[in-house]
């Protein structure tokens, strides 16, 4: 036993060191050649809030699953541009800067408290605090934080780029075979613990409603073509489980 926990933890320790040095790199790429202070406190300080224990979903899992399906839109939006359909390099030419998505990605839960509304607006402000401290100029630091807003209801205005492949790789968990999606249900029941389970179970219903009423849940056309039936399929799912 004492074994395999201190395999465990040699992994979780793994898995931080990764997240740290992705951050630094993804920092100083946006920030550029302007000098400031080193990106590693900042991204302790990310890392320590994904952590916080009212965490179930929005957790580091949810963190690096967002950055690894931002990995996998980046590696389509640039195949696309060399060898798409016209309509898939017209879609490409939307995307302006990755690396500003990835910072957004960041900070788009860096504050989440489940009994609050407002976590989306206070990780955008989180965002703007911390990015211009650590050396942002004010473009991408004004970008990092719209692109945070948006995921509060994931709707992006025609040729935002940028704000699909982070509303998309944000929304993939829908996508998950099922037995991933179960997992991410239950997670987010578990965030919601403290509500009755009647009360939970009315709220969830309107939200899985809503989704499978909009018209696109996916806007990229990675998005579009691997992961809209599934999610479909998912959201459907547990709305059926949950009585309707």
């Amino acid at each position: 036993m004492d074994g395999e926990r201190d395999l465990a933890e040699s992994g979780r320790a793994a898995a931080y060191e990764e997240l740290r040095a992705a951050f630094a790199v993804t920092l100083l790429r946006v920030r550029g050649g302007t000098p400031g202070p080193a990106p590693e406190p900042y991204a302790d300080a990310l890392l320590s809030r994904w952590a916080e224990p009212q965490r179930k979903y929005h957790t580091l899992d949810h963190l690096r699953a967002v950055l690894r399906h931002l990995d996998t839109l980046t590696a389509e939006t640039a195949r696309a541009a060399a060898h798409g359909t016209a309509a898939e390099r017209a879609w490409a030419e939307t995307v302006r800067d990755p690396d500003t998505v990835r910072l957004a990605a960041w900070f788009h839960d860096a504050v989440y408290r489940p009994d609050r509304s407002e976590n989306e607006e206070r990780s955008a402000t989180l965002a703007e605090r911390a990015l211009r401290e650590a050396g942002l100029a004010s473009g991408p630091v004004a970008e990092v934080a719209r692109l945070v807003r948006l995921t509060t209801d994931h709707e992006t205005a025609e040729g935002d780029g940028d704000g699909e492949l982070l509303c998309d790789a944000d929304l993939a968990v829908l996508a998950g075979p099922p037995e991933e999606y179960a997992a991410y249900a239950a997670a987010v029941r578990e965030e919601y613990g403290f509500l009755p389970e009647e009360r939970f179970r009315h709220g969830r219903a309107e939200v899985l409603r809503h989704l499978l009423a909009l018209p696109r849940l996916f806007r990229t056309p990675y998005g579009t073509r691997h992961w809209e039936q599934r999610a479909r399929e998912n959201l459907a799912t547990e709305l059926a489980l949950l009585g309707g």
